[in-house]
């Protein structure tokens, strides 16, 4: 079984136009869906539809529209009332697959509710392979409170991974040594944050043939005492896995891109549900890259489903990184 924890939940909303997006013009939209949202649930929602058990745990309230959603969608899930609503993310996306994101802060959440929250993925441990804990932290939160959680959930008997951005990111970085998730799955901008290399060259190199400087980045973050395998995604330009034993590549197949919401979570959900077939570092790599792939081929909010992927079709290279 795989637990997901998403302390900011959302109802994406997207909007797909028949036209480029032009600031300050009307346009018209040729479909409108929404979801239950949040990088946690949207990695449930892939793991579920590959019919692997899974468990969203997140803050909400009864008659809450997003868990209204999660029942309509079939997806297990574990709710904490809090004193809020979940906030809408509206996603837009243009024909030649050009998403735009505008997402709300979210609602803060009460020090009760976090430790509620921390008792329910606590008591999942034991039962669960993995815990990922995904996505922003709701305004007001601590910034470590995600370095505080792989504390406190180490040897409770789950893998820990770990997919988040800026100040929480840096804030479990800081606590490397002493705590580290067994996954973390930055994309180029995170890995610079965590390096402070320059993400955008990163992923250019890697477009261009070179993915050595993504690897020897990932590699650094280990060697520091870091987590156990680093998962860096690359947009276009596909993915590169490290862990102490190597360091492997695989880029994107190709697909014609229709919309970027849910690339990186379906990356790392694929990534998991070839970790518990038993998949060696390369073939885990390939399962990320075909359904983070497969999920940018798809429109709006969509999720790829088993169906939708083909990682025999991904070409994965192992490397040798030099040190930094």
């Amino acid at each position: 079984m795989i637990v997901t924890l998403t302390a900011n939940p959302s109802i994406d909303r997207t909007v797909t136009l028949t036209d480029a997006l032009r600031r300050g013009a009307v346009h018209r939209a040729e479909a409108s869906i929404a979801h239950p949202g949040g990088k946690g649930v949207n990695v449930a929602r892939v793991v579920a539809a590959a019919t692997v058990p899974a468990i969203a745990v997140l803050p909400g309230n009864p008659g809450d529209p997003l868990l209204a959603a999660l029942i309509e969608a079939g997806i297990e899930h574990l709710a904490v009332p809090y004193p809020g609503a979940a906030r809408t993310n509206l996603t837009i996306t243009e024909p030649d697959g050009t998403t735009t994101k505008i997402n709300e802060p979210g609602a803060p959440l009460p020090i009760e509710c976090r430790a509620a929250l921390t008792r329910a993925l606590s008591e999942s441990a034991g039962t669960a392979s993995w815990i990922a804990l995904s996505g922003s932290l709701p305004p007001g939160t601590p910034d470590d409170w995600y370095a505080e959680l792989v504390a406190t959930l180490r040897g409770r008997g789950a893998r820990i991974a770990v997919d988040t951005s800026d100040a929480p990111l840096l804030a479990l970085a800081a606590a490397f040594g002493s705590v580290a998730p067994d996954l973390i799955k930055p994309n180029a901008e995170e890995l610079g944050q965590l390096t402070g290399l320059d993400g955008a060259a990163l992923e250019d190199a890697a477009r261009a043939g070179d993915p050595e400087p993504t690897a020897r980045a990932a590699r650094a973050l280990i060697e520091q005492g870091g987590p156990a395998a680093v998962l860096a995604t690359l947009g276009p330009a596909g993915a590169v896995l490290a862990t102490a034993e190597g360091a492997w590549y695989a880029a994107s197949p190709p697909i014609t891109p229709r919309s970027t919401v849910g690339a990186g979570d379906s990356a790392l959900a694929g990534y998991l549900l070839a970790d518990l077939d038993g998949a060696d570092p390369a073939r885990r790599l390939a399962y990320a890259v075909a359904y983070g792939s497969a999920a940018t081929a798809l429109p709006g909010t969509a999720l790829p489903s088993p169906h939708h992927t083909d990682p025999n079709a991904v070409q994965v290279t192992a490397l040798s990184p030099t040190p930094l």
